[in-house]
């Protein structure tokens, strides 16, 4: 199955998941999540903001700045094709963005570098049990990664249904180290 053909596939299937069974996935996910050593002990940590049928990261967005962490959200610079990453202080800091997703509003000395980050939480369409993963297409976490030398954890989160038995990867593409599930944690510990 290509990764075009296994998107399609995944998406149609999360997008199948009941509103009130996603809303008991999303508060599973978020307890496990923001039970994670890695979480705890991390100072700035780099969250999304989720889209459509994504696990829903803003109530994880609003503990994190209730327990005071450095929230870190990525936007998307459309001439560069990268991610800029900026700290917000609370939800209100956000705006509406690429593909409708929301933002941090691009304040100058609100920006940070990716080296400064204790953990980042990744989206995607697909996971596999080795960390691989499938995101959208458009390869901005896999180029933000690459370029950081001191690598933080990086933990997906996703719907049991998003796990599949074996992710199409090329070579530049991120492994994650974890994924954080509805019914589990899988931690990888194969790294190639």
């Amino acid at each position: 199955m290509t990764k075009k053909e296994l998107r399609s596939e995944i998406l149609k299937k999360r997008d199948l998941i009941p509103p009130e069974v996603r809303e008991v996935k999303n508060r599973l996910i978020r307890e496990r999540f923001l039970g994670l050593d890695e979480y705890r002990t991390a100072d700035t940590v780099m969250l999304f903001a989720s889209f459509r049928t994504e696990v829903d990261t803003f109530e994880i967005i609003t503990t994190a700045l209730g327990d005071g962490k450095r929230v870190v959200l990525p936007r998307v610079d459309r001439e560069t094709k990268v991610l800029r990453l900026y700290l917000i202080n609370n939800i209100s800091d956000l705006e509406k963005g690429y593909m409708g997703i929301s933002e941090p509003k691009p304040v100058a000395d609100r920006e940070v570098n990716a080296e400064d980050l204790d953990l980042i939480m990744l989206p995607g369409v697909a996971f596999d049990d080795r960390g691989g993963r499938l995101g959208y297409g458009g390869g901005y976490y896999d180029r933000l990664i690459g370029g950081i030398i001191n690598r933080p954890p990086l933990i997906a989160v996703a719907y049991e249904e998003q796990i599949v038995e074996e992710v199409p990867t090329a070579e530049h593409d991120i492994k994650v180290d974890m994924i954080v599930t509805d019914r589990r944690v899988i931690k990888i510990t194969e790294k190639i």
